[in-house]
């Protein structure tokens, strides 16, 4: 069974993960038969942001603990995640991505990602097994590959804005539509828009399927098959 790491950054979409695209994540890699292990880094939240006024609130939180909501108490700090262990890695999105699992909410191109992050997506790619992420993550994985040599193929959706910073973090931006994914079959990476755009549910859905369906694609075919 193709065994693949989820990483979660807190519970809901202005402070966490994007609890619609975390829970399509999970049900479609469930779907393709997926054994699916969650993590989250075991630090406080950036900061706590009330749903209902889009205020912060001045508490603090644990992004594990908020994230092992949407796990259903399954998870595992990010500490704990290694590529021998995995088949592929998905992270879904929500601001979480760009204020827990990185700082590209707070400085944007300049962003850098979490260091245990920045490890395991370092050593999944080393081991040539394919990462996935949606909304926002593509960011994230842009600042983990940052001055490695490496330039990834993302997509956050249309030109300009946060497509643009991906470039500028050295990766090559792909502009996408929200029912679609992009794929770079030399790096083993799949992206998809998801709630970049202002879309609905059955809209991101669309474009989360083709992502793990490309993940889970890309997970059983040998590297050989895309690299030299």
């Amino acid at each position: 069974m193709t065994r693949v790491g989820v990483v979660l950054s807190g519970c809901g979409h202005l402070d966490g993960s994007e609890i619609h695209e975390a829970v399509l994540s999970l049900y479609f890699l469930d779907r393709a038969g997926a054994h699916v292990v969650c993590f989250a880094p075991d630090v406080p939240q950036r900061d706590v942001v009330d749903h209902a006024s889009g205020k912060p609130t001045g508490e603090t939180r644990n992004v594990l603990r908020e994230a092992a909501r949407i796990a259903r108490g399954k998870i595992q700090p990010l500490s704990k995640a290694h590529a021998h262990d995995l088949d592929a890695l998905f992270l879904p999105g929500g601001f979480g991505a760009a204020k827990n699992l990185s700082d590209f909410a707070l400085v944007g191109a300049d962003a850098t990602a979490h260091s245990e992050l920045v490890r395991l997506v370092r050593e999944l790619h080393a081991a040539h097994k394919p990462i996935g992420a949606v909304c926002i993550a593509p960011a994230v994985l842009a600042a983990c590959f940052r001055g490695t040599g490496v330039h990834p193929l993302l997509t956050v959706g249309a030109k300009g804005g946060a497509s643009d910073a991906l470039g500028a973090m050295e990766s090559r931006p792909q502009a996408c539509t929200v029912e679609h994914c992009v794929v770079d079959e030399v790096n083993r990476i799949v992206t998809a828009p998801a709630y970049m755009y202002d879309a609905r549910i059955s809209q991101v859905a669309l474009g989360i399927e083709q992502a793990v369906a490309a993940l889970m694609r890309l997970a059983v075919r040998p590297a050989s098959a895309v690299r030299s």
